[in-house]
């Protein structure tokens, strides 16, 4: 067990996880501000884009980048900087910290050197896309970003399709008018959707219609900006029996079975062989009959 009191004097320095803003600089808050001017370095996804917000609220603070592709590099200096008495604060370039961002390696190595980790709050597009939206706001299952491949994705939305809770992910603007078609070919023309785009800033928008109705939208309309998507909770009955008819199937029936219900055969593999905690290589081995 680890026990963190958050701001009891200690010798090594604190990582703090600063949210900037998703849009409107103003929604940066005073205490972010003054977190970032009084640490001792900045780790942040981009400098270039960080040092934007920096100049704008004069902060003079050392920047170091930090992100996807760099992070394992990164780490090892970064916490020798926090164990030594400095303190870092990490920031994204909008929102969250590590909510589809970097972050949760820093952090998690920080916890497993017994620094402490104070989080900030502030803004997050899925949040406040949320609570405006319309649909039941809790329980929700936040999911950030769908995989791109599209069979991939037509199973992760098989998966999420009769979750009874408010689904929330992000999409980008050349991705989501196919993603609105997968969400349709996969939950039918008439569940609840809403989208958010450009929240905080001028052209801020929602869209709230059916699946239908916004795949018709996507399909007419010059589409720009980031997306938060969010989809009504299934509200039919949960077919109890199938489902423990399938998990009865053999594996090569299990994946038969997918297929006849529009995945291709490799995303049936991966589906099952996530579904049921097998490796993928020996569901391939069952289904193909290769010994």
């Amino acid at each position: 067990m680890q026990q963190q009191k958050s701001f009891e004097k200690k010798q090594t320095g604190t990582l703090f996880l600063v949210p900037t803003p998703i849009g409107n600089l103003q929604d940066m808050t005073p205490r972010a501000i003054d977190t970032l001017k009084n640490v001792d370095l900045i780790a942040a996804e981009d400098t270039r884009h960080t040092q934007h917000l920096l100049n704008h609220f004069d902060i003079g603070t050392k920047q170091t980048s930090f992100h996807e592709h760099n992070w394992q590099m990164k780490i090892p200096g970064l916490i020798l900087d926090l164990q030594s008495g400095k303190n870092v604060a990490q920031v994204s370039d909008a929102g969250m910290p590590s909510i589809s961002d970097p972050g949760k390696e820093l952090v998690a190595a920080a916890i497993e050197n017994n620094v402490t980790v104070v989080p900030i709050p502030g803004a997050t597009a899925g949040i406040t896309a949320l609570i405006a939206s319309g649909l039941v706001p809790q329980p929700f299952y936040f999911y950030g970003f769908l995989q791109r491949k599209n069979n991939e994705q037509l199973a992760e939305l098989q998966q999420l399709s009769s979750i009874r809770d408010t689904i929330i992910f992000y999409e980008s603007p050349h991705r989501i008018k196919k993603t609105l078609e997968n969400i349709q070919k996969v939950m039918g023309d008439d569940r609840r959707v809403v989208l958010a785009r450009e929240l905080t800033k001028r052209y801020e928008e929602f869209l709230r219609g059916t699946t239908q109705e916004l795949v018709e939208w996507a399909k007419d309309n010059e589409i720009r900006g980031e997306f938060v998507v969010m989809i009504a909770g299934y509200q039919g009955v949960v077919e109890e029996q199938k489902k423990s008819d399938d998990r009865d199937l053999s594996v090569h029936d299990a994946v038969e079975t997918l297929i006849s219900r529009g995945l291709k055969p490799n995303a049936a593999i991966k589906q099952i062989a996530k579904s049921r905690d097998l490796d993928r290589q020996a569901v391939y081995s069952d289904y193909h009959g290769i010994d």
